[in-house]
């Protein structure tokens, strides 16, 4: 192991850390948007919702990242009317397709625990807002959904982690952000120790990070007595 690599290493990857952290917490920004409508159609009583986002899930968690980011990035740029479209200056970019494919699956895995909390609720509660003549809504957005999020919070910020590991896979699509900046950095060294422990260490660094926070909201939001 040579200390000089290891400056070397620690300052190009430096670039990528900024782009790391940024596809990290737009894909789970992105993700949580999904997640509540995705999680709504998976206890519906509409059937055709139900279907819909259960073949979701199913296609988003039954698959490889890795293969789903490919399929978006070389994929969708093959289809014309895409190419000619509003969007394809959000589809030609690697940054961009990374932040929507990492997205995506991470809002398949979170809807399915959110939609478990919602089903585990208290019958009770859904007779006693009835009676209480309330809303869909507002039993959605008053009863359900706080009571529902505070259960599955230990899950989300654990969910946040997954996807900042998750935001390697970003590399393979030549988005230069940690890991590709370390894959860069072997190329031109032949040395694949050195930038490869700098990464490591910067991911187990944000992740302990992230992990902290989460703890710290998590104690905020406990429901008292439990």
């Amino acid at each position: 192991m040579s200390y000089d690599l290891l400056t070397s290493a620690a300052f190009a990857i430096q670039k990528g850390l900024l782009l790391t952290l940024t596809i990290t917490f737009s894909s789970f920004f992105l993700g949580q948007i999904l997640t509540l409508p995705v999680a709504i159609a998976l206890v519906s009583r509409s059937w055709w919702l139900r279907s819909i986002a259960k073949f979701y899930t199913f296609c988003l968690r039954g698959s490889p990242l890795l293969v789903q980011l490919f399929v978006v990035y070389y994929g969708l740029g093959q289809i014309d009317a895409i190419r000619h479209s509003v969007f394809w200056p959000i589809v030609r970019s690697a940054t961009y397709c990374s932040i929507f494919a990492i997205g995506i699956n991470s809002a398949a895995y979170c809807a399915e625990v959110l939609a478990g909390a919602i089903r585990n609720l208290p019958k009770g509660q859904w007779e006693a807002s009835d009676s209480l003549g309330l809303s869909r809504f507002a039993r959605l957005s008053k009863i359900t959904l706080p009571q529902a999020y505070r259960a599955i919070f230990p899950s989300i910020s654990n969910e946040l982690i997954l996807v900042m590991k998750s935001s390697t896979l970003a590399s393979a699509v030549t988005v230069v952000e940690m890991t590709g900046a370390a894959r860069i950095f072997v190329a031109k060294s032949y040395a694949p120790f050195e930038p490869f422990l700098i990464v490591g260490l910067a991911y187990l660094t944000i992740g302990a990070a992230l992990g902290f926070l989460g703890k710290r909201i998590e104690r905020r939001l406990m429901i008292p007595a439990r």
